[in-house]
């Protein structure tokens, strides 16, 4: 951008040498001199204005989710021997309303000057953090100097969580049962034999006794938890998808009266199920549950059933990068997945699909003695095509249960008024494969 200023006392200093050289008159002599002698010394005092200057930032965590207050520490470091009159540091991270820019004044010989940065995330993802520029110049604005500093880490934004209070446990979603004969990687109630210790092993896996007996180290081997596993299905699918134009970001005064402004999800499909998809993740993880997730955005991805803390941080990082740009249709997901399910587990379906894809993902999972359960996005309410209504009846009608979600709604209380609504409309109607069969006459 083409400075005003500057041009103007070039224009100056060019009539002056141009009007002393024609006539000699005193008036272009000055005009020359004072023009030259100011822009001369703009230049030799941009030059310097960032000598010796350092910057760092640094963060305490590297990782936060949605609606955290991200927290850095930016430091300007003074190396030359004589003092700065002032520079400004631009934050130009790509975190939506990132904080950190700031003018400082006066940083002294060998000062360190430094301040705390921040940020309302209200966006998942990734985000680099930088890059940083540190600006200066003369005090007349005339020439400006500045240095980039590159991105040295990421920030990790995870999805934002709704907290439950309780959900939808489907029939057949009970403790217990017949073992399931295959290995678990983690420890369950359930041994199944032992084998010689292999590094990597944990040491709370080591059978003493027998390992005294063999005089070699032996290890415990686990079956999998006969308990139901809940698989969490997120329809990431391009030509579902819909949302509106976001709201107009939140404004500081909204901080200062009302401390901090209510976050919301941006008016989109993707934005809610991911939500939903997190919220219910975290709650069945919390309820000792092993969980599972299957999304086709960008890629098909799917994470094995597991239960620990360390599962729910596999499923928040995958979701976190979740785009509405899949490929992959919703019984395609449920196809490719059903046949690893164990019988009884049951099958969360995000989606705000409103074709006949969603029935044929239910059918599927009926037929091989799953338990589908429609989380269901009001399409129209965010922009997109009409039918909601008549896909969850159609829903209804094969006795899968439905909760539906439209744009705005507080997330919180639909999902935890679900538990109530789909008990008791459940208890009335059995899945087809749920009827008692009847015997066969000789």
């Amino acid at each position: 951008m083409k400075n005003p200023a500057r041009i103007f006392f070039l224009v100056l200093f060019v009539i002056g040498t141009v009007g002393l050289a024609a006539t000699g008159a005193l008036l272009y002599v000055r005009l020359a001199y004072l023009s030259g002698i100011l822009l001369a010394v703009s230049i030799l005092w941009a030059n310097y204005s960032l000598a010796g200057i350092r910057f760092q930032r640094h963060a305490r965590s590297l990782r936060a989710s949605v609606g955290d207050i991200f927290e850095e520490t930016f430091e300007v470091l003074n190396t030359s021997r004589l003092p700065h009159p002032y520079m400004e540091v631009l934050n130009e991270s790509p975190i939506p309303q990132a904080a950190g820019s700031r003018t400082l004044t006066w940083v002294r010989a060998h000062q360190t000057r430094t301040y705390l940065a921040r940020t309302w995330l209200t966006r998942r993802g990734v985000f680099p953090l930088g890059p940083t520029s540190v600006v200066s110049g003369d005090p007349f604005g005339l020439f400006s100097a500045r240095f980039d500093v590159p991105p040295a880490d990421r920030l990790l934004v995870l999805p934002l969580i709704i907290p439950i209070g309780s959900f939808f446990s489907p029939l057949g979603f009970l403790p217990g049962g017949k073992a399931i004969r295959s290995k678990a990687r983690e420890v369950t109630p359930h041994a199944s034999g032992l084998r010689e210790y292999a590094p990597g092993d944990p040491l709370k896996r080591i059978h003493w006794p027998s390992t005294a007996r063999r005089d070699r180290l032996m290890v415990k081997e686990f079956e999998q938890d006969p308990q139901a596993e809940v698989w969490i299905f997120l329809d990431a699918q391009r030509e579902v998808q819909a949302g509106l134009a976001q709201a107009t970001p939140t404004t500081w005064q909204e901080w200062v009266f009302d401390r901090r402004p209510e976050l919301t999800l941006p008016p989109s499909t993707v934005e809610y199920g991911v939500s939903i998809a997190a919220s219910l993740a975290h709650y069945f993880i919390a309820e000792r549950r092993a969980v599972g997730l299957v999304t086709g955005g960008p890629v098909y991805t799917a994470i094995r059933a597991e239960r620990s803390d360390r599962q729910e941080s596999k499923i928040l990082e995958t979701l976190a990068f979740v785009t509405g740009e899949g490929a992959l249709a919703l019984p395609s997901l449920v196809d490719l997945q059903a046949s690893q399910m164990p019988f009884g587990s049951s099958a969360l379906l995000v989606t705000p699909s409103v074709d006949d894809g969603v029935l044929l993902a239910a059918d599927l999972l009926q037929r091989r003695r799953l338990n589908p359960v429609v989380i269901l996005l009001m399409a129209e309410t965010f922009g997109g095509l009409p039918g909601s209504d008549a896909l969850a009846a159609r829903l209804a009608e094969r006795s899968v249960p439905v909760c539906r979600v439209e744009n705005g709604a507080a997330l919180r209380e639909v999902l935890s008024a679900f538990q109530l609504q789909s008990a008791s409309s459940n208890s009335q109607e059995l899945p087809p494969w749920r009827e008692p069969l009847s015997t066969p006459s000789s």
